[in-house]
């Protein structure tokens, strides 16, 4: 079974490209390009399942068994825009390609003076390069990047005017995990990659390690009352844990500009001390919002506010005359 689908898989990736993507690079004299459109092809094709599966399982699941009815749906339209953006458009994938150059260049410079790149599968041979075991301990390395990577976000004072659109859905859903802006997305993910580079995860490595981390925060994003309970509650982050994050007097607010950052494993909030582990059922959003404050209605109001925010951060941004 896993072989036919593996080969359909293939078999789509090569029509696609050989019917559709090659002609047209071929018509624009841009056949140079022809590999990293393969990957690309390749990309748009992972995400194009992942965001079919998840919402086969999660738009019954939330219109069953929602946490709170939706009163916006523009609201959460908007987010599907912003997933069918980020999930087939690849950013994480692009970012990695076209850093993985540019380390390399890197490293062969440092390595005249004595530094290597960090090799983690090879830390313990016969253990740490098993494919299984690397896989967990670049998850976990990554994650507890991502991690601080988060806290900086709230933490600077330009990042979080980015950041802030994220937490400015008052309706959330499991689509609303890739409400970013563009830049903010761009920024991490290109941090990311550079660790990834760096600690010498291969390119196929990445790929699923950024698929696993995709998915498990698009259920932490969903519109359900759910929470895993017992020990693997702490063990990965539950959408009751990642809704207090984004509620609204608790997710930007505190000494830690906010609580339950972890992105996979709450360990990171445990042992940092942002961890909360109150019920997360309660209102989203940011505190200014109840006093007006406007993040936008669309796409480009709000991809427009968060550059004005960057720009005008002593100041509340006004709005665009248009969505």
């Amino acid at each position: 079974m896993i072989a036919w689908l593996v080969g359909a898989f293939v078999a789509a990736q090569g029509w696609l490209f050989e019917d559709i993507v090659q002609p047209l690079l071929f018509a624009a004299g841009l056949m140079r390009y022809s590999e990293a459109a393969f990957d690309a092809v390749e990309w748009a094709l992972i995400g194009a399942i992942e965001v079919a599966l998840l919402a086969a399982v999660f738009v019954p699941l939330e219109r069953l068994r929602a946490l709170e009815a939706v009163t916006d749906p523009r609201a959460v339209r908007v987010d599907v825009l912003y997933t069918l953006l980020h999930r087939l458009g690849g950013f994480a994938l692009v970012a990695f390609a076209l850093l993985t150059p540019a380390v390399d260049a890197l490293e062969a410079q440092l390595r005249l003076l004595g530094f290597s790149r960090l090799n983690i599968d090879q830390a313990w041979p016969g253990l740490t390069d098993v494919a299984l075991v690397s896989l967990l301990i670049y998850l976990v390395v990554l994650d507890l990047v991502d991690y601080w990577v988060h806290r900086a976000q709230h933490r600077i004072g330009w990042w979080w005017a980015l950041h802030a659109l994220h937490h400015s859905q008052r309706q959330m859903t499991f689509w609303s995990d890739n409400r970013n802006h563009l830049l903010d997305d761009l920024i991490r993910d290109a941090l990311m990659a550079i660790v990834a580079v760096v600690i010498g995860v291969a390119p196929g490595q990445f790929v699923l390690l950024v698929v696993i981390t995709r998915v498990v925060q698009s259920v932490q994003h969903a519109n359900l009352r759910w929470r895993w309970g017992g020990a693997f509650e702490r063990l990965v982050v539950s959408p009751s844990f990642h809704r207090l994050h984004h509620a609204i007097g608790h997710g930007h607010e505190g000494p830690a500009r906010g609580c339950n950052f972890a992105v996979l494993f709450p360990v990171w909030d445990q042992l940092f001390g942002t961890a909360d582990w109150r019920p997360g059922f309660v209102p989203t959003g940011i505190s200014d919002q109840l006093r007006g404050a406007d993040y936008g209605r669309g796409f480009w109001a709000q991809q427009w506010l968060g550059l004005r925010r960057l720009v005008h951060r002593n100041r509340e941004p006004a709005p665009p005359s248009a969505d």
